[in-house]
C-alpha cells in the first residue's frame, strides 16, 4: 500500500526470490556502478533520473529496489510511494551486504574488459 513502511529484505531472501522469479530487482545506482558490478538479473534505473512510473508493472512479481548500501534504494521507495505505487521493499545493505554474504555478482574485469558472471 502506498505510504507503507520500508520493508528490508536480506541478501539471502532476495536471492531466493530472484531464483523463484517472484521479484523484479531494480538497481538504482548510476550506470558506471551498475556496469562495474551488479546482481545478475537486476535492471538499472538510476536514482539521478529515477521515474517511478517507468518501472516494470503489470506482472505478478514484486518490485524490490537495491543500491550500494540501502540509502538510495530507500529514497527510491519513497519516490515510488509518493507516485502512488505499491512499492515498499529494498535489499537491506545493498550490493555491499550481498557481497559480504558471499553471493555472486556480475563484474567487469578491469584488466581485460570481460564480463565475469559466475552464476
Amino acid at each position: 500500500m502506498p505510504g507503507s513502511a520500508l520493508h528490508d529484505f536480506s541478501p539471502t531472501e532476495v536471492r531466493a526470490m530472484l531464483e523463484r522469479d517472484e521479484i523484479v530487482l531494480i538497481d538504482v545506482r548510476e550506470p558506471a556502478e551498475f556496469a562495474a558490478e551488479r546482481i545478475h538479473g537486476a535492471l538499472n534505473f538510476p536514482l539521478s533520473t529515477f521515474d517511478a512510473r517507468a518501472l516494470p508493472s503489470g506482472g505478478r512479481e514484486r518490485v524490490v529496489l537495491q543500491c550500494g548500501s540501502g540509502k538510495r534504494s530507500a529514497m527510491a521507495v519513497e519516490r515510488c510511494q509518493a507516485a502512488g505505487l505499491d512499492v515498499d521493499a529494498h535489499l537491506a545493505g545493498g550490493i555491499t551486504a550481498w557481497v559480504r554474504a558471499g553471493l555472486p555478482t556480475v563484474r567487469l574485469d578491469s584488466d581485460s574488459g570481460a564480463i565475469l558472471d559466475p552464476r
